[in-house]
């Protein structure tokens, strides 16, 4: 893996954007390291953007504030059975110490109730980049598609007559 100081600034704030989606994993992949709030400036803005994330996630402000709004959904707190991000190519753009990234992101869950759903959403991330890497100044999701999804093989077979 290059150094820090070799990555270009994009390559910086990609890294710290696949590190958050695999710390809201579930389960979380073996390698991934560090907490969430480690992932955040300071004085970082989370916030659900459109009409159906405002209402439901609001603005959040602050790492430590952020991390338990997003622990909250995460182990042991029985929300996820599994879920999984998978992340679009973006674009990203970066001007002095900032990267602005914009991505579509698709997550799929299943809920501890059994049910299960596909989300696509926009996200438009704001890093700051220092000499240790890329850390989320300003983190923007927008829900555009959701559709719910059946059962498991795994919830089948269990359910199957022996």
């Amino acid at each position: 893996m290059p150094s820090t100081s070799a990555a270009s600034p994009e390559h910086l704030a990609h890294q710290a954007l696949t590190r958050y989606l695999e710390l809201c994993d579930v389960p979380r992949p073996p390698d991934a390291s560090g907490t969430l709030a480690d992932l955040f400036t300071p004085d970082a803005v989370w916030e659900g953007v459109g009409p159906l994330y405002t209402e439901k996630f609001g603005r959040t402000t602050g790492p430590a504030a952020i991390a338990a709004m997003l622990s909250a959904y995460l182990p042991p707190n029985p929300h996820f059975r599994a879920n999984a991000h998978l992340l679009h190519p973006g674009t990203t753009h970066a001007e002095g110490d900032k990267v602005r990234g914009r991505w579509l992101m698709q997550q799929v869950s299943r809920y501890e109730s059994g049910a299960a759903e596909l989300i696509v959403a926009r996200l438009d991330v704001t890093f700051r980049v220092a000499a240790d890497g890329a850390r989320i100044r300003h983190f923007r999701t927008e829900r555009l598609f959701d559709a719910g999804l059946g059962p498991s093989a795994s919830d089948l077979l269990q359910e199957a007559p022996r």
